[in-house]
């Protein structure tokens, strides 16, 4: 082994060992590692590997100069000169990168780069004698005097951060049970979404959802009012009992007493014999009363009566029948205006709004709509046995400036469309309704222009903060700002920011 160091060298690894001492992040120590072998060795698109504890895949934790996510790339044990290097814990080295048919370039980092003028290095990372992960990076060849000596430099950094690397792995499996953890105590849902918005909503719905407590759900047309509804059934104790839906605006005032409470045979015409309410039949349940704000004076008053006395009484009927029902109201009316203006009973108000649950309207919900698209995109591609796959960046674009006045049933009947349309497997802006592809000048023309391009900076900036905090990861950079890392890479694309000139800026800070 050679192991005479020059005073550069011992510097490098001097500034390393140093670099373990700061209170950073165990991430950030070792993307300092990198920064170091690059500034002082000479060693360019440095990276760090770990090998998953669960899996046995080793996966990228730690780039400087390749342009990917952390956890994009993974390797099998023996697959490539990393994967053999993991599965052997013996270092490789390759004077001529052209020439090695093992060198996967998985990163892509190297596709445009003269390889014949590059050498590659690529040892393992002990920890109590076992191997824990992998360092590579690439030097130019006419800087390499010995492949020997190289190896011996960088198994020398590796021995070094073993014990980082062995934390980082440790912390990345409790990461991933934490979150294994956290998804197993989220109740179960359909809703979709990771806006702050949403997950307040799924939030307020674990708290509530055990209990017997009347929720009463406010939104928009279109938000998912019922799908919410459904959520706080099904993660209920009643949940093995019936859910029964009634819309309250969509039933004549007639029917809607004999609907919600039954009638006996011979009550009014037609009755030819005696029927259950939904109250009955949801007895050991949960009734949903959506559009709530619609019931009649009268069914206002019956229904006020049920949930003081937990009874019901059907039409034509003297005897009353005792019900266990859990009832969940929505409606998209401000109730207590309603109140205010003598339209709805304040007693029954105040019985319904004991919990009450706000969905945001789509139009606030920004980091979900390429989320529900998505989804809606594979759903209706099914449905219609279509190949339909991705939305083009053009119709991202559309979907993401649109105002979505009908909600979350809007884009749904937007995306059926446009998977219909679609002749091949993506959807174009062409393919959604005519509303979406008006720009907002042809509908507010003058309108728009200043306050569009202050509210344009101001999101570049808050983006372009967030990858100079993340070094240029784009995913940690979507974690940052509470949202996507598709739609991060899509704003990227967007305002035209080069997300690696942010890879050195850390250094370069350091260096002034």
């Amino acid at each position: 082994m050679v192991n005479e160091y020059g005073y550069a060298e011992l510097k490098a690894l001097y500034e390393i060992a140093r670099a373990f001492t700061t209170p950073d992040e165990l991430k950030d120590q070792l993307q300092k590692v990198l920064d170091i072998m690059s500034a002082s060795l000479g060693m360019e698109r440095g990276m760090i590997s770990i090998i998953d504890l669960k899996t046995g895949y080793i996966v990228l934790d730690v780039a400087r100069g390749v342009n990917v996510q952390t956890g994009d790339v993974t390797y099998l044990l023996g697959e490539g000169i990393t994967g053999k290097v993991a599965e052997t814990g013996r270092p490789i080295a390759v004077a001529n990168l052209s020439k090695e048919t093992h060198f996967l370039d998985r990163t892509g980092a190297r596709k445009e780069m003269e390889r014949n003028e590059l050498a590659f290095l690529c040892v393992p990372i002990f920890f109590q004698s076992r191997v824990v992960g992998v360092l590579s990076a690439d030097k130019l060849s006419r800087h390499v005097q010995s492949l020997e000596r190289e190896v011996d430099l960088l198994a020398a950094v590796a021995e070094l951060t073993g014990k980082a690397v062995h934390f980082r792995a440790v912390s990345e499996e409790n990461r991933s049970l934490k979150k294994l953890l956290a998804q197993a105590k989220r109740p179960k849902t359909q809703l979709i979404g990771r806006s702050k918005g949403i997950q307040d909503v799924m939030r307020l719905v674990d708290q509530v959802a055990e209990t017997n407590s009347t929720v009463l759900i406010y939104g928009e047309t279109g938000t998912g009012k019922e799908l919410v509804a459904q959520s706080l059934h099904e993660n209920s104790p009643r949940a093995k009992n019936q859910l029964v839906r009634v819309n309250c605006a969509a039933m004549p005032e007639s029917l809607l007493e004999s609907e919600l409470f039954g009638h006996e045979k011979g009550a009014f015409t037609g009755a030819v014999s005696r029927r259950k309410g939904c109250f009955e039949e949801a007895h050991g349940g949960t009734i949903f009363l959506d559009e709530i704000g619609e019931l009649s004076p009268m069914a206002q008053a019956k229904l006020l009566r049920v949930l003081q006395e937990k009874e019901v009484q059907p039409l034509g009927s003297s005897r009353v029948i005792r019900v266990d029902v859990r009832v969940v109201a929505a409606t998209n009316k401000d109730l207590e205006h309603e109140v205010a203006k003598g339209t709805f009973r304040s007693d029954l108000y105040y019985r319904l709004n004991v919990f009450p649950v706000f969905i945001p309207p789509l139009r606030e919900r920004g980091p979900d709509i390429l989320l529900l698209a998505d989804f809606f995109v594979a759903k209706y591609a099914r449905e219609f046995k279509k190949e339909v796959k991705r939305i083009s960046t053009s119709a991202i674009d559309l979907l993401m400036s649109y105002h979505w006045p009908g909600n979350v049933r809007e884009l749904e009947n937007c995306i059926e469309r446009a998977v219909l349309l679609a002749p091949a497997d993506t959807i174009e802006a062409h393919h959604l309704p005519p509303t979406l592809q008006m720009k907002p000048s042809d509908i507010t023309e003058g309108k728009r222009g200043k306050m569009d391009i202050l509210v344009s900076n101001f999101e570049r900036d808050l983006i372009t903060d967030a990858l100079k905090d993340s070094r240029g990861n784009q995913a940690q950079a979507a974690r940052i700002l509470g949202t996507t890392k598709r739609i991060i890479q899509y704003k990227i694309k967007k305002y035209e920011i080069d997300p690696s000139r942010f890879q050195n800026a850390h250094q370069e800070d350091s260096a002034h």
